[in-house]
């Protein structure tokens, strides 16, 4: 386990199977929060003889992250990272594109989630599992709000729930040679606004 992911993910977003070991440095990091608050707890009841002290105070305000931590790791619970088989066959399709895997996005009415999403200059497209049950109008509506207002004005996106036809699309989009800056920066805005 690396420490540092206790306390950012930005390294490991996107990157293969980053939901289920996220899953494990979640639930770690809130049982450890409730620890130390609890400790602290009892470590003022045990000093004092009561329960009203300053470390009660501490021990209630570490509560607050701990549930924090508590509401990620129920989030992150909820989603499933894409199967092996599935990311095996796109793996095959996929060389020398820019890759992520795993994203979940979050709206009012909705969380979405795009099992794999490969971009190239201004086009993105993805694959969620699950025929049907996307609701793929709501999603670029969603997305495209996000990424005009964070200046990317004629981005395409596309979600395949189909993966044959998936991995067709993967082989076409390697073709074009794709802007490299725009590339890194369309990512960038994906990774910013996903679980």
């Amino acid at each position: 386990m690396e420490l540092k992911r206790f306390f950012t993910t930005d390294s490991v977003k996107g990157t293969r199977n980053y939901l289920n070991t996220q899953k494990k440095y979640e639930i770690v990091r809130t049982i450890l929060y409730f620890a130390i608050s609890i400790s602290l707890f009892v470590a003022g009841y045990i000093q004092t003889g009561r329960r009203a002290n300053l470390l009660s105070i501490v021990a209630v305000l570490g509560c607050l992250p701990a549930s924090k931590s508590a509401v990620g790791a129920v989030m992150f619970l909820r989603f499933r990272s894409c199967a092996e088989e599935t990311s095996a066959e796109i793996e095959r399709h996929a060389q020398g594109l820019v890759c992520l895997y795993d994203m979940v996005f979050t709206s009012y009415k909705k969380n979405y989630v795009v099992n794999h999403m490969a971009v190239c200059g201004n086009t993105v497209c993805g694959y969620a599992e699950g025929e049907g049950a996307f609701g793929e109008a709501d999603f670029y509506r969603h997305i495209g709000d996000i990424l005009k207002a964070d200046g990317h004005k004629n981005v395409t996106v596309k979600i395949f729930t189909n993966l044959t036809k998936y991995t067709e699309r993967l082989d076409q989009m390697k073709r074009p040679e794709p802007e490299d800056r725009l590339t890194r920066s369309v990512v960038a805005t994906l990774k910013s606004v996903a679980l």
